[in-house]
C-alpha cells in the first residue's frame, strides 16, 4: 500500500483518522500538526525515515497522510484533496465545532477506502489517466491525419490525372485544329490546281476554236 496513514483535523484536534499498518505515524503526524506554521493555506511534505508526510491545509482544516517516499508527491496530494472534499462534503459547518474524534466512526472508513483505492487503483491517478486517455485521442487523431494524408494523395493523384486528361484535351484540340487548317489549305490548294486546269483547258478549246474557225478565210 502506497498510503499508510491518514488523518483529518481542524488545527492540532484530530477530527478523525485512519492507519493502515502499525507504526508511529499517529505520534509524528500529532507534532507536524503543532509545528505546521501560521493559519494560511499550504501544500508541504516532511521526510520521516523511509516515509513521507504530505500535508494540505485548506480553510482551517488540516488533511494528513504518511506515504512511502516511492509515492512521489501527486498521488497523496491528490488523495489529501479528494478527501478534503468529501469531508467538507459531508459535514458541512460543523467542522469548525466538532469535538476530537467527533466524526472518527464515520470517517475513519472514508479514509479506509480511499487510502486503499489510491494505493492500488491506477485509475487513482489522474495525471496518468488522462495522458493515457490523452495518448489514445493522439492515437486517433493520427490515424485519422494518416487517412486524410491518404486521400490527400489520392486527391493529388486524381488531380493529377485530370490535369493530364486537360493537357491531353488541349493537346487534342490542338492538333484537331491544326489538321483542320492543313486540310483546309490542301483543298484550297485542290480548288486552285482544278481552277488552273479548267481555265488552260478553256484557254486550249478556244484557240483551238478560234484557229478551226479562221483557217477557211485564210485560202486564197
Amino acid at each position: 500500500m502506497t498510503i499508510l496513514y491518514a488523518l483529518v483535523a481542524r488545527g492540532s484536534l484530530v477530527l478523525a483518522e485512519f492507519s493502515g499498518t502499525s507504526t508511529n505515524a499517529s505520534a509524528i503526524a500529532r507534532q507536524i500538526l503543532e509545528k505546521i506554521p501560521g493559519d494560511n493555506d499550504s501544500n508541504v511534505s516532511y521526510s520521516q525515515d523511509r516515509y513521507i508526510f504530505h500535508v494540505k491545509r485548506t480553510d482551517g482544516l488540516t488533511v494528513l497522510c504518511m506515504a512511502d517516499d516511492t509515492a512521489g508527491r501527486r498521488i497523496p496530494f491528490a488523495f489529501l484533496e479528494d478527501i478534503h472534499q468529501r469531508f467538507v462534503r459531508t459535514y458541512g459547518r460543523a467542522v469548525h465545532s466538532a469535538q476530537a474524534y467527533a466524526m472518527n466512526d464515520d470517517f475513519s472508513r472514508v479514509l479506509s477506502q480511499q487510502m486503499e483505492y489510491y494505493s492500488n487503483d491506477p485509475n487513482a491517478d489522474r495525471i496518468n489517466r488522462l495522458k493515457g486517455e490523452m495518448g489514445q485521442v493522439r492515437n486517433v487523431m493520427i490515424e485519422n491525419i494518416d487517412k486524410v494524408l491518404d486521400r490527400g494523395d489520392r486527391l493529388e493523384l486524381l488531380v493529377d490525372k485530370t490535369a493530364n486528361m486537360q493537357g491531353n484535351t488541349f493537346r487534342f484540340r490542338k492538333q484537331a485544329r491544326r489538321f483542320r487548317s492543313t486540310v483546309w489549305w490542301r483543298n484550297v490548294k485542290l480548288t486552285v490546281a482544278l481552277i488552273i486546269i479548267l481555265l488552260v483547258i478553256v484557254y486550249v478549246i478556244l484557240a483551238f476554236a478560234c484557229h478551226g474557225l479562221a483557217l477557211p478565210s485564210c485560202v486564197k
